[in-house]
């Protein structure tokens, strides 16, 4: 059976017409060698989880993207690689390095991606560090450049709610909301509610933290008087322990001295002779009773 010309023909017809023999054939364009081991990269950190081999790949991709001309497509591979060494810092434990790991790459915040930043942001306030990107952020809603970009609001609000409010900049926040033209009107007001919120809780936080401080240290003091109360009552147990300790004379001449102390009269005085003369006789009758013969022993050969 032969087949229909119009109907053998058809597959071989383009937009333009059918194409001939003379025209060329346009092959894509071959992928870079950046892309190549982007490609690697990902696949090192995905499949195998080799973290540091595929952050080893990003950066020999980094130099490779120097050679090759500036285009839309270099910048966007350019991107992946720093998305892709992110993560592998991250699976490793090295988050620290990530911020000065991607400047090294562009060189200054305001010509940063803004899904890098949005990946910086993210990781550090996740990791309660929001104050590492504090002034890189900044830097970049900064340039003019950047907020006629359409991630501008989304990364304001993100650097508003995960970085400004926790850090307690609320000056910075409310100059960053009144200031700036991504903003809405509904965002704008929802924004100026949460650093209402914010001020009343840094407020209420620092009267609590005073009223502890107070608490604390009336408590310290008590703890002190009564350490004091508790050396002045050893310190009176040794007296006691020591006097009982003493022999019978000395005893009563540290008897006489407190007695002399306490009461505080002067023993050059007329009116003390009667209480000295008492005193005195208690002091020879005790010593004759104590050097009496009748209380020797007998002494045997």
């Amino acid at each position: 059976m032969r087949s229909d010309p119009a109907t053998s023909a058809a597959p071989m017809r383009g937009l333009g017409g059918p194409l001939r023999s003379s025209e060329p054939v346009r092959a894509a364009p071959a992928p870079s060698a950046a892309a190549l081991l982007l490609e690697d990269a990902a696949d090192l950190l995905v499949v195998h989880l080799d973290f540091r081999a595929a952050l080893r790949t990003c950066e020999r991709a980094w130099q490779g993207l120097a050679e090759e001309p500036a285009g839309a497509s270099c910048l966007e591979v350019k991107c992946s690689l720093c998305v892709v060494g992110i993560q592998a810092l991250a699976e490793m434990d090295r988050w620290q390095e990530v911020l000065s790991w991607v400047l090294r790459c562009y060189q200054v915040p305001e010509k940063l991606p803004p899904k890098v930043l949005e990946l910086c942001v993210l990781l550090y306030s996740k990791m309660r560090e929001p104050g590492a990107v504090l002034d890189t952020v900044s830097a970049w809603l900064q340039d003019a450049g950047n907020q006629g970009l359409p991630e501008y609001r989304a990364l304001a609000e993100l650097h508003l709610r995960r970085v400004l409010l926790p850090l307690g900049c609320l000056s910075e926040a409310e100059e960053l909301v009144a200031g700036s033209a991504a903003f809405s009107e509904e965002q704008r007001l929802d924004a100026l509610q949460a650093i209402s919120t914010a001020r009343q809780q840094q407020k209420h936080g620092q009267s609590g933290s005073e009223e502890t401080q107070k608490l604390n240290q009336e408590g310290s003091s008590f703890h002190k008087f009564l350490s004091l109360l508790t050396l002045l009552r050893q310190l009176w147990d040794s007296a006691v322990s020591h006097f009982f300790a003493l022999p019978f004379r000395k005893s009563l001449l540290a008897a006489l001295l407190l007695c002399l102390l306490v009461v505080r009269f002067d023993p050059a005085s007329p009116a003390s002779l009667p209480f000295l003369y008492k005193l005195a006789q208690i002091f020879h009758r005790i010593r004759k009773a104590v050097t009496s013969p009748l209380c020797w022993l007998p002494v045997h050969d």
